[in-house]
């Protein structure tokens, strides 16, 4: 898996309505919070997509996107989103290459991803990764909080 300082690995994958997105689409403009989920409708994955949903102004005011990877396929990605309005990319990563490149998936992407979260600063470098399959806040809870801290300049030594 991935640690703070290495270089995350770009990656392109099917949305909703079928278009690519690229990790490279949002260097040098955004952070990016990247954040793996088991699977759509499930009551944690949910509950993890809705508080995303819902602390998604702040992130944006905090120079950042959200974008949410499973294994699940794009078809029910929009109907994931489509239930619970949520306003953020859900990339589809059928065949778990995003997954194995950042370390997350189990058994060859035979499971469901682990949960995990990465905050990528706008120079592709992983500056978080938020592990906990049961306490979901902490997902968006620690993100928002290392964002804050990328906002603050570095002091001089």
């Amino acid at each position: 898996m991935l640690s703070p300082g290495d270089q995350a690995p770009d990656f392109h994958g099917t949305l909703a309505d079928g278009r690519q997105l690229r990790l490279r689409d949002f260097r040098g403009r955004r952070h990016v919070i990247l954040y793996f989920f088991p699977r759509d409708f499930t009551p944690g994955c949910t509950r993890e997509a809705c508080g995303f949903r819902d602390r998604r102004a702040e992130v944006a005011r905090l120079d950042a996107e959200v974008v949410g990877v499973s294994l699940d396929s794009a078809e029910k990605h929009a109907a994931f989103a489509a239930a619970h309005n949520l306003p953020y990319p859900l990339v589809s990563d059928l065949d778990a290459k995003i997954a194995t490149a950042y370390g997350v998936s189990r058994l060859g992407g035979w499971l469901p991803t682990r949960r995990v979260t990465f905050v990528i600063d706008k120079r592709g470098v992983v500056q978080q990764v938020i592990k906990t399959e049961l306490s979901i806040s902490r997902h968006i809870d620690e993100a928002v909080e290392t964002l804050k801290r990328l906002q603050t300049p570095a002091s001089p030594a």
